[in-house]
């Protein structure tokens, strides 16, 4: 029998929403259908101020923030099941990961912040929801993320193959699999698209950097990735995540104002950006995954060219492939990883790695919103 299930993801990036709707029947998660909905422009401002300026936000105004967001992803979900020509009653549920605002996990009060509200999805879709899936892991001591290598794990393991799985979102991490054992761990490794997406924002306006052109126009500026590179979250052991709260266009500009970038031509930025993603990257897999043999790219920094280059070249001889040659689309390995999750919730499985986040013991993620069946 089928087993239908929606994941819908909105990372740091602030995009839009990766919807996936899969088929868990068989042994391989199957993809029935996938798209990217596009934020609302106004909405698109409303989270990005909220995250930028949290510190001047009313409680309505999160609240009503919440609720909206709630109501876009309910959209992302009836989308992509019209698309899949699917009677929704087939669907079992849907996992939400929601749209982080803040993230500090860290100390007796640690918490992780992601809006949309769930019940508003249960309710206009009719469908049990599956969301809020980091704070448990945090209850149980844990950085509550990275959460998707619990589903790299299932999914790409192979007894006798050294594999890190790459997911280049926002923020970058990795899962390291190991050989012969499912000692499966992983981290956050530090900026993904994050710095090159605002920083292109700020010089064109809006959009990306598109196949990392504008970058690959660009020199690189030593002294510069040299200042990025001396962040003290590259020091901290893992079990480690990180956020907007800590790499973000202010702490940029703030970066170049300390080394005098008066003569640094913005596309050099950007070319050092790209060089400081993936020197962060390589100096994780040098450190806490030596002997790796393949590295599986995820995520949208897997088409920018410039940095895919430069990984390839900075982790030689190690292979570099995209997670297509393994059975999933890189652009939506995290939505249906959510998809997963709330799987295993709703089969009272363990959805987090403590190896991976640092909770004293798995824990089942989540809280259940039924629907209206």
């Amino acid at each position: 029998m089928p087993a239908y299930y929606v994941g819908l993801m909105s990372g740091t990036s602030v995009d839009g929403i990766d919807a996936a709707l899969v088929d868990f029947d068989t042994s391989a998660p199957t993809l029935v259908a996938a798209q990217m909905l596009p934020w609302p422009t106004e909405l698109q401002r409303r989270i990005t101020h909220t995250i930028e300026q949290h510190r001047n936000i009313s409680l309505e105004e999160l609240g009503q923030l919440d609720s909206a967001i709630g109501i876009q992803l309910a959209a992302a979900a009836r989308a992509i099941i019209e698309k899949s020509s699917l009677n929704a009653a087939l669907i079992e549920a849907i996992g939400s990961h929601g749209q982080t605002l803040f993230h500090a996990p860290d100390g007796t009060n640690g918490f992780s912040m992601q809006a949309g509200d769930p019940n508003r999805i249960a309710e206009e879709t009719g469908i049990t929801t599956v969301a809020d899936f980091r704070r448990r892991d945090i209850a149980a001591g844990g950085q509550g993320a990275p959460l998707v290598p619990a589903f790299h794990q299932a999914l790409f393991y192979q007894p006798g193959r050294k594999r890190v799985i790459l997911n280049i979102g926002g923020i970058a991490n990795i899962t390291v699999l190991a050989a012969h054992t499912n000692a499966t761990t992983g981290f956050d490794t530090g900026p993904g698209n994050i710095l090159l997406d605002s920083w292109f924002r700020k010089h064109h306006g809006k959009g990306f950097d598109r196949n990392g052109d504008w970058g690959s126009s660009g020199r690189l500026h030593r002294p510069l990735l040299d200042e990025l590179l001396a962040h003290p979250f590259f020091l901290q052991p893992p079990p480690k995540s990180t956020g907007r709260e800590t790499f973000h266009l202010n702490w940029l500009e703030q970066v170049l104002d300390r080394i005098g970038s008066e003569t640094i031509q913005p596309q050099d930025v950007q070319r050092t950006l790209a060089e400081f993603t993936a020197a962060s990257i390589t100096l994780a897999i040098q450190q806490y995954a030596e002997n790796t043999e393949q590295v599986l790219v995820c995520g949208g920094g897997i088409h920018n060219h410039c940095l895919m280059r430069r990984l390839e070249t900075m982790l030689s001889p190690r292979a570099v492939e995209s997670t297509a040659k393994h059975g999933l689309h890189p652009g939506w390995i995290e939505a249906v990883a959510f998809a997963w999750l709330a799987k295993q919730t709703l089969e009272d499985h363990a959805g987090n790695l403590p190896a991976v986040t640092g909770a004293r013991h798995p824990v089942i993620l989540g809280a259940i919103y039924p629907g209206r069946r």
